[in-house]
């Protein structure tokens, strides 16, 4: 199972919320490419980057940023955050991105999303982020009537496999992650499931693992000194 640290970005600072929480904002880095240096440091092989200014108001103000982290060896990031239009898939994929997060448009065009992933094959995924079971878009801030679970059967259908799936409630709350969502999503056959949101423990980890889970996403457990990412990877390892 791979293992992905986070760095979500805003005014180019790493940052993260508390449940999507714009106004719940802790800043932990104004180096990105330092955090990340740290990460590759600890064995990390993959990052998962998010652009949240792009995510609300889908703005590149991030963009510099991202193009730095592309260029430190070692790294295959995917990213997500404002991605709605098949210039911007473009744009991050010529900077050297190998995997590019769709969020609200996959929700609004679904058909852009199919096409795009026929384009694009494996460097597309989809970002599914649930409250209460059901899709929330623009940056977590509007809530859809569309089951997520439901979703990803619909995106398998079109041929689009990996999904970074995010149960807000657990998402930076450092109170345990989904495991009986991760469980029955990793049910779906062929199904890529990268679980996101309160992941924080080495005994969660070998759950998702066992479970049959592709990823899984690091963000507040690292920050917050509460899981060690050189644990993290060294235990998928063995």
């Amino acid at each position: 199972m791979h293992i992905l640290p986070a760095i979500d970005l805003r005014n180019s600072e790493v940052v993260r919320l508390f449940q999507g929480d714009y106004d719940q904002m802790t800043v932990y880095n104004a180096d990105p490419c330092a955090v990340a240096r740290e990460f590759v440091a600890k064995g990390a092989t993959n990052l998962h980057v998010v652009d949240l200014d792009g995510a609300k108001d889908g703005t590149l103000s991030n963009f510099e940023t991202i193009r730095n982290l592309c260029q430190i060896e070692g790294l295959d990031i995917e990213v997500g955050g404002g991605i709605r239009d098949e210039n911007r898939i473009k744009t991050y994929l010529d900077l050297g991105v190998r995997r590019v997060i769709l969020g609200t448009v996959a929700v609004q065009d679904f058909d852009f999303t199919a096409r795009m992933g026929k384009l694009y094959g494996d460097k597309i995924a989809v970002g599914v982020d649930t409250k209460d079971g059901y899709i929330a878009t623009h940056g977590w801030k509007e809530v859809s009537s569309l089951k997520g679970e439901d979703f990803c059967k619909k995106l398998l259908e079109v041929g689009i496999s990996t999904v970074i799936y995010t149960d807000i409630a657990c998402d930076g709350a450092q109170k345990g992650t989904n495991l009986a969502l991760y469980q029955r999503l990793t049910q779906m056959e062929g199904l890529k499931v990268i679980a996101s949101g309160g992941v924080g423990s080495i005994a969660e980890l070998k759950t998702l693992k066992d479970y049959g889970c592709y990823g899984a996403i690091l963000g507040k457990a690292l920050y917050a000194g509460t899981l060690d990412l050189k644990d993290a990877i060294d235990a998928m390892a063995t």
